[in-house]
């Protein structure tokens, strides 16, 4: 039935909502679910703050040392505490309340905050405790990212978690823009203690959200973390050819086209430093423009396709960027690339919440934060060293194509990963059986039914 009026003007704006809102955000995990609702605005919150120190203290570290080598440091300091408090706090995360374990590791990080803002207002501020908190915050937030990542599966229903991944990607990729870029005028116009201070308002904000989460006590047991429960969680993902290709894929991207090692010495080459904070914004941005239009992906059933077609995308963009002979065409490339990368997270995450089972949730997502945070480690010591042996463009461009052609290898070798299908697969449905089994309560007593 068609509304009154001329034609033209009845239809068009049926048609224009329904494309519009084809394309924009899926809200139905905002509106389904209040502790994700909690989540969404406790992450924004706290990856605002968080960014904001993430700039202030290499900056920090540089206006006491002037030394390259004591910046890149910090580095070093925050990987060995963040691989094994990963894999420990996967274990922990299937182990004890998770609402608990996000409460207390997200006081510990504003605690460790208000530690760098103390520092930073004293009259001489001492460069020790910038390391040990670099250190620390590595460690809380391995112990408190498996949580984080378990949690979502128990609170957003099946078939919302597509665009769970979405708005959680959206979250996080406001703070990446809006952090640093404040964070580089409040340092510059107001040093750095009033960036920390943000830091710590946000941090306190964050904690009486995680308050008001529901208790997520574990599955069965909760048997205590133990090296064997972290072997039996590692055991389940290798016997799993699909969740295997999402770490590994996310490995190879990171390894070979990680490029922001590299990024200040592009830039010296384009004659462009201005513009170095818009190149390492830049991926950001690409990211955020698909997150702001990602109501596609909710209907999207073959998630091993958006892992696979999105670090391809990655690796190619990285490498146009690196045949690319001005900043005006780096600046777009380098967009493409965050999508790409972007539109593979969306496909890792959701794949791993439709598929890993609740009481193992924990050690994956501990797994999980090793390959998210070893690839780019990695991936900066071969940008500068192949930086090093061929130039800047040539480790952007062989680093790019080789991410490709390990993508393809990992796909024709991995076949499952491809063919994966959320309404088919043998895990999808087990867990979305499970999920409607526990949606409906137990069965009624006999007497009950009876009566």
């Amino acid at each position: 039935m068609r509304c009154r009026g001329s034609g033209a003007r009845a239809r068009w704006p049926v048609v224009s909502g329904s494309r519009l809102s084809s394309v924009l955000p899926d809200l139905s995990p905002w509106r389904s679910s209040r502790d994700f609702r909690l989540l969404f605005f406790q992450g924004t919150v706290t990856f605002f703050g968080s960014f904001m120190a993430m700039i202030a203290l290499p900056l920090q570290i540089k206006h006491l040392t002037d030394s390259p080598l004591a910046v890149g440091a910090m580095g070093a300091v925050e990987l060995v505490p963040l691989l094994v408090c990963g894999l420990y706090g996967g274990a922990l995360a299937d182990a004890v309340d998770r609402r608990r374990l996000i409460l207390l590791t997200e006081a510990g990080l504003g605690v460790l905050a208000l530690v760098l803002l103390v520092n930073a207002l004293l009259p001489q501020p001492l460069l020790w405790p910038l390391y040990v908190v670099a250190a620390g915050v590595s460690a809380l937030t391995g112990l408190q990212r498996p949580a984080l990542d378990s949690l979502m599966a128990r609170i957003v229903p099946h078939d919302q978690l597509s665009a769970a991944a979405a708005l959680n990607g959206l979250r996080y990729q406001f703070g990446a823009i809006a952090g640093p870029a404040l964070a580089g005028v409040v340092v510059a116009y107001a040093g750095y203690a009033p960036a920390y201070c943000v830091t710590v308002v946000g941090f306190l904000v964050s904690v009486l959200l995680c308050t008001r989460l529901s208790p997520a006590p574990p599955v069965g047991d909760g048997a205590r973390p133990s090296l064997r429960g972290i072997a039996e969680g590692a055991r389940y993902a290798w016997s799993r050819p699909v969740l295997l290709g999402t770490y590994a894929v996310d490995l190879a991207a990171m390894f070979f086209a990680f490029p922001n090692a590299i990024l200040p010495f592009l830039a010296d080459e384009l004659d462009a430093v201005w513009a170095l904070g818009l190149m390492y914004a830049a991926g950001a941005v690409g990211s955020l423009v698909l997150g702001l239009t990602s109501g596609w992906v909710s209907r999207v059933r073959r998630h091993g396709l958006l892992v696979v077609c999105g670090a391809a995308v990655w690796g190619l963009a990285i490498a146009a960027a690196g045949w690319s002979s001005g900043i005006w065409l780096v600046l777009p490339c380098l967009a493409v690339a965050g999508a790409g990368d972007m539109l593979s997270g969306l496909g890792r995450a959701t794949i791993w919440n439709q598929t890993i089972p609740e009481e193992l949730r924990g050690r994956l997502a501990g797994i999980e934060v090793l390959s998210y945070s070893c690839g780019p480690q990695l991936g900066q010591v071969r940008a500068g060293t192949m930086a090093g042996w061929t130039g800047t463009r040539p480790a952007f461009w062989s680093g790019g194509l080789a991410c490709v052609a390990s993508v393809a290898l990992l796909a024709a070798l991995l076949p499952k990963l491809i063919s994966y299908d959320a309404d088919t697969d043998e895990d999808a449905a087990l867990r979305r059986a499970a999920r409607e089994a526990d949606q409906a309560g137990p069965p009624p007593r006999q007497g009950a039914a009876a009566a």
